[in-house]
């Protein structure tokens, strides 16, 4: 029998994993010939209004009948202890009932709007950065659900992957610059920006930007805060972020926020024996280490961000997202 080799393996964000296949729809091949999706999000919030969604956890955001129906099945799996005869079909065995797979409901009451975003589906790791991951919607909650911290601001995004990050800043903050590596992915920010340029003022949408002395000098200038979504899931990469974030801080004027998002993703290692986290880990030295660096030039304090805001997308908030806040200062 002929031995399978297995060239590399593919990954799929459970955002497009859990998205209705009626949401989503092939455009185009993209430069190395893989298939380009656009997906239709769904987006409560308004500048007039705080978004909320509430928490898939505690049913909130359902209509309804949706919570109705939960608490009677609740009550029937609950029956047997309070004396009501189990459900039974015509058969007479035990029909059983099952937990189905309820999605966050929108209020009927809020207003919402779509937001699209070219994306691929399933690709190996080192093109992951062309899918939508969980870590870019908790970004963009903090962002919606805090408006005012970023108006006027001018924002830098690291790792911008599709850029769908970068748009929802804009919808608030003065200038955002977008960047990432390859052509494929930047080809794809800006297709993603022209898709939804009804929401924003582009300013750049069709003229490369250059980097000249002028424009980075604008840069270092301004810029007040830094996001990253998810960018943390190899350790090369991971340090990268942290050498190029520590010297983008020590080459700003004045204090600047870091927002990082990340998603723990658990696997079992023949290292460990045992179910970890080494992506997580080696991030959370590498925060260590930044805080507790002394050049005498800046400062670096960290701290957790509990994500207690509103949301404001449809996809599933799990625990084991997390969101950190640096703030660097000149000494």
């Amino acid at each position: 029998m002929d031995q399978i080799t297995f060239h590399h393996n593919t990954v799929l964000s459970d955002v497009h994993l859990l998205l209705p296949n009626s949401s989503h729809m092939m455009t185009r091949l993209n430069g190395v010939g893989q298939p380009v999706f656009i997906s239709r999000f769904k987006i409560l919030w308004s500048r007039e209004e705080s978004c909320d969604l509430g928490s898939p956890n505690r049913g909130e955001g359902l209509d309804c009948d949706t919570q109705e129906e939960s608490r009677s099945r609740d009550e029937t799996r609950s029956g047997t202890d309070g004396g009501v005869e189990p459900p039974l079909d015509e058969d007479g065995d035990l029909e059983v009932t099952r937990r189905s797979v309820v999605t966050i409901g929108i209020p009927k009451l809020k207003r919402y709007f779509n937001f699209s975003t070219e994306h691929t589906m399933a690709t190996p790791l080192e093109d992951v950065g062309k899918q939508v991951w969980r870590g870019a919607f908790l970004l963009a909650d903090l962002i919606l659900s805090q408006p005012n911290t970023f108006k006027g601001a001018t924002v830098l995004e690291l790792g911008a992957g599709t850029g769908l990050t970068s748009v929802v800043m804009a919808m608030v903050a003065k200038m955002v610059y977008c960047t990432d590596v390859g052509e494929d992915l930047l080809s794809m920010c800006q297709k993603n920006v022209m898709l939804n340029k009804h929401f924003l003022e582009p300013t750049d949408a069709d003229e490369e930007f250059g980097w000249t002395e002028d424009e980075v000098a604008d840069l270092y200038d301004n810029t007040a805060f830094i996001i990253a979504a998810d960018v943390c899931y190899d350790d090369d990469l991971t340090d990268a972020l942290f050498r190029t974030l520590y010297r983008i801080c020590n080459q700003l004027h004045h204090p600047c926020t870091a927002y990082l998002s990340i998603e723990k993703r658990l696997n079992f290692t023949v290292r460990q024996m045992d179910v970890s986290c080494e992506a997580y880990d080696h991030f959370r030295h590498c925060l260590s280490e930044l805080e507790e660096m002394k050049d005498g030039r800046t400062s670096f304090t960290v701290e957790q961000v509990s994500p207690n805001f509103p949301q404001c997308l449809q996809y599933e908030r799990v625990e084991l997202l997390e969101l950190w806040k640096v703030t660097a200062a000149p000494i």
